[in-house]
C-alpha cells in the first residue's frame, strides 16, 4: 500500500469517528466524500455512498421515500433542491424529518467548488427546550421564545464564523502563492505610492537591474533606483501618475542591460491614482535579435537593390581576372609590372569575395577552394593593407615552409585576414605598436594561420563573446560582423577560429585550415564545348581553357551549341546559364542529361545561389563568376564536376 492510499484510508476512519454526518459535493454536485455517520443518519443504500454518485439521484431517493413528507409534484421538489445546491451559498437550517427526529443543516461553499455539509442530530436539544418551556411556569413565553431564537442565532453565528475562517484561511493561501509567483518571475513586479515611495516589491529589483537595492520596501524610488537610472524613469512615473499608462525602454548604464518598464495607474476608486504598479523586465536579448533583425532587413533590401548590378560587376570581374592573368604570363613582363598585376588580381578576386557577401544574403555561400601560393598571397595582401596602417605600426609576416600550393579559397581568407589585420591596428590605436601575421603547417593537417597584435588585449567578455554577430566593443563605430564573418568563412572552410591574449600582451587570433595540397599532374587535355553569349567573357574563358591545355569550340547560344553537339570526342560542355533566344543554359545542359549525351556539363553563372533560375540546376556544378585559371582548374577537376 503506497502512502497516499494509507493516507486516504487514515482520512476515512477519522471521518467515520465524527458523530456527525458530513459529506461533501464538487462543483458538478456529485459526491466527493462522505461519512459512515451519513449513511446511518439517512438511512442509505451503499451505492449512494460511493464517491462520484450524484445529488439529484440521492435527493429523488429521500424525496421518494417520504424524508421530506408529503409533497405535490416529486419532480419539483428535486429540482428545487438541486438549484437551491447550484447557488454554493453558506446555509443553516433545522428540520423535522419524516421518522420524528429533528436535525440541523449547516453548509458552506469551498474555493474549489461545491460544498460541505453537515448534519447534526438535535432532537435531544429540542426535547430538553420543549420540557424547559412545559415545566418553567415561571419563565414568560417571550423570554424561552428569545431563548430558542438567541440559540438558533448562536449556531447560525457559529456556521457564519466558519464559513468566514475558512475564507480567511484561503485568502492567506492565495497571498502565499501570490507572492511565490512574484518572486518567481523573472521581472520586477513592484508598487509606488503618490510619494514615490515603493510600498511593495517582489525584491528581484538588482536582478534585473544590478547594482540596485533589493530590500526596498519604504525606501524612495530614486535611493532604491539610483540617481542616473531614476532620471530615465521618472518621467514614466509622472504621467503613470496622472493617470497615463505608459511603456518604454531604457538602457541601464551601470549594467548595460535593455529594460522595459510599464507603468500602470493605480485608481484605487478615486479620481486621482493611488500610487503605480510597475513591471520591469531584462529585455537584452530581445533588444539583439530586433537589432539583428533590422540588420538583416537593411541586408536583404541592399541585396534587393544591387542583385541586378551584382550580376554585371560578376561578369566585368571575370573579364578583369582573364586579362590580368593573361598579363601576368606575358614573357619578359618588368617585376613591378607583374607586381601590379598580381595585386589587380587580388583585388579583383576581393570583389568576387564581397559578390559572395551579398549572395550569402538570400542563399548559402559556396566555398571555392583553388590551388594557392600562399607566399603571394600574403605578399598581395602586404600590398593591400600597407596604405591602410599608419606611420607607427609595423606588418610582419612570417611564412614556414609548406609542401607547394595548397587548396583553399583565396578569396576569402585573403578578405578574412585584411579584416584582422585592419581590427589589429584598431586595437593598437594611435600609438607604435607591430602586428604579426605568422603561417605554418601543424601535422601534416593543418594550416595555421595568427595574427597578433601589441594592443591592449581582448576583454573577458570580447573573448567570451567575440565571434557572435552583431558583438563589437568599438560603440556606435563598429557593426560587429567582422570577426564573425571571419568565423564563418573559416568554419565554411571546415577550420576553426581561436581568441586568446598573449602573455607578454596584446591579442591573437588564430585560424585553423585543413591542409590539403594541390595536386602537381595536369589534367589529361579534354574537347571542351564553350557556350557563352558575352563574346569579352567567352574570349577570355576560352585562354583560360587554352592555357589548362585543353581545345575548345565555342557558341554563343544553345541553337549554336545544338549543332556541335554531334562533334566526335567531345568531353565537357561549359555553359553559362543566362544564354539568348529561348532556352538558357539550365534547360539547355537538363536536356542533354536526359537524352543521354555523353559529355560531362558545367554550368557558370554571375547569379547569386539564391537565385530561382540558377537553383534549377539541381546536382548540375554550376561555377560562380568572377573566377580565375586557377579557380577554373580546380573546379574542373572536382569530382562533382565529374
Amino acid at each position: 500500500m503506497d502512502r497516499e492510499d494509507m493516507r486516504a484510508k487514515l482520512t476515512q476512519a477519522g471521518l467515520n469517528h465524527i458523530q456527525q454526518a458530513l459529506s461533501i459535493f464538487d462543483h458538478d454536485l456529485r459526491l466527493a466524500v462522505s461519512n459512515r455517520q451519513y449513511q446511518l443518519m439517512f438511512d442509505l443504500p451503499v451505492e449512494l455512498t460511493r464517491p462520484g454518485t450524484s445529488f439529484e439521484e440521492t435527493i429523488r431517493y429521500l424525496v421518494l421515500r417520504g424524508e421530506y413528507g408529503e409533497v405535490e409534484d416529486a419532480e419539483d421538489a428535486v429540482r428545487l433542491r438541486v438549484d437551491q445546491a447550484r447557488t454554493f451559498t453558506p446555509h443553516y437550517m433545522e428540520r423535522r424529518r419524516a421518522n420524528g427526529r429533528t436535525i440541523s443543516v449547516e453548509g458552506s461553499p469551498l474555493q474549489q467548488g461545491g460544498w460541505v455539509t453537515v448534519y447534526t442530530d438535535i432532537t435531544e436539544i429540542k426535547a430538553q427546550e420543549a420540557l424547559l418551556r412545559g415545566r418553567s411556569e415561571e419563565l414568560s413565553e417571550e423570554l424561552l421564545t428569545h431563548a430558542e431564537r438567541l440559540a438558533q442565532a448562536n449556531r447560525k453565528l457559529a456556521a457564519t464564523n466558519a464559513a468566514l475562517e475558512e475564507a480567511k484561511r484561503e485568502l492567506t493561501e492565495m497571498e502565499a502563492r501570490t507572492r511565490l509567483v512574484t518572486e518567481m518571475m523573472p521581472a520586477h513586479i513592484a508598487h509606488i505610492g503618490p510619494d514615490l515611495r515603493y510600498t511593495f516589491s517582489n525584491r528581484r529589483l538588482s536582478a534585473v537591474m544590478p547594482g540596485s537595492l533589493s530590500d526596498i520596501v519604504g525606501r524612495p524610488a530614486p535611493e532604491a533606483l539610483g540617481a542616473e537610472a531614476f532620471a530615465k524613469i521618472e518621467p514614466g512615473l509622472r504621467r503613470a501618475l496622472s493617470g497615463e499608462a505608459n511603456v518604454f525602454e531604457i538602457t541601464h548604464d551601470a549594467s548595460g542591460r535593455r529594460i522595459r518598464i510599464a507603468l500602470t495607474p493605480d485608481q484605487g476608486g478615486a479620481d486621482q491614482p493611488q500610487g503605480v504598479y510597475a513591471l520591469s523586465m531584462d529585455v537584452t536579448e530581445e533588444a539583439q535579435s530586433r537589432a539583428a533583425l533590422s540588420q538583416v532587413a537593411k541586408r536583404e533590401l541592399a541585396a534587393q537593390l544591387t542583385s541586378g548590378l551584382a550580376h554585371d560587376f560578376a561578369n566585368l570581374l571575370t573579364i578583369i581576372l582573364g586579362l590580368q592573368g593573361r598579363l601576368e604570363r606575358l614573357p619578359g613582363l618588368p617585376a613591378d609590372a607583374g607586381e601590379l598585376a598580381r595585386a589587380t588580381l587580388a583585388a579583383a578576386r576581393r570583389g568576387g569575395t564581397l559578390l559572395d557577401r551579398i549572395a550569402a544574403i538570400s542563399g548559402p555561400r559556396q566555398v571555392r577552394p583553388q590551388p594557392t601560393d600562399l607566399a603571394s598571397l600574403l605578399a598581395d595582401l602586404r600590398i593591400m593593407a600597407g596604405p591602410s596602417l599608419p606611420e607607427g605600426i609595423g606588418l610582419d609576416i612570417l611564412v614556414s615552409d609548406l609542401p607547394g600550393p595548397v587548396l583553399l579559397d583565396a578569396g576569402s581568407l585573403q578578405d578574412s585576414l585584411l579584416n584582422l589585420i585592419l581590427n589589429a591596428k584598431d586595437a593598437i590605436g594611435a600609438g607604435v605598436g607591430r602586428i604579426t601575421l605568422t603561417a605554418r603547417p601543424v601535422r601534416d593537417t593543418w594550416l595555421e594561420i595568427s595574427v597578433a597584435d601589441t594592443g591592449p588585449g581582448f576583454s573577458a567578455e570580447a573573448l567570451h563573446r567575440g565571434l557572435d554577430p552583431f558583438f563589437t566593443t568599438k560603440g556606435g563605430e563598429g557593426t560587429g560582423l567582422g570577426l564573425s564573418m571571419v568565423y564563418d568563412h573559416t568554419k565554411l572552410s571546415g577550420g576553426t577560429v581561436k581568441l586568446a591574449n598573449r602573455p607578454e600582451g596584446g591579442a591573437k587570433v588564430t585560424l585553423r585550415l585543413p591542409l590539403r595540397t594541390a595536386g602537381a599532374t595536369p589534367a589529361e587535355p579534354l574537347l571542351v564545348l564553350l557556350v557563352e553569349d558575352t563574346e569579352e567573357i567567352r574570349t577570355d574563358v576560352r585562354e583560360m581553357l587554352r592555357d589548362l591545355g585543353h581545345n575548345v569550340v565555342e557558341a554563343a547560344s544553345a541553337d549554336e551549341a545544338a549543332e556541335l553537339l554531334d562533334l566526335p570526342g567531345l568531353d565537357l560542355i561549359l555553359s553559362d546559364i543566362g544564354l539568348p533566344g529561348g532556352t538558357n543554359g539550365v534547360d539547355f545542359v537538363r536536356g542533354l542529361i536526359d537524352r543521354g549525351h555523353p559529355a560531362r556539363v558545367v554550368l557558370m553563372t554571375s547569379l547569386p545561389p539564391g537565385d530561382a533560375l540558377r537553383s534549377r540546376a539541381g546536382a548540375v556544378p554550376v561555377l560562380t563568376k568572377p573566377f580565375g585559371v586557377a579557380e577554373l582548374a580546380a573546379f574542373l577537376t572536382r569530382k562533382e564536376a565529374a
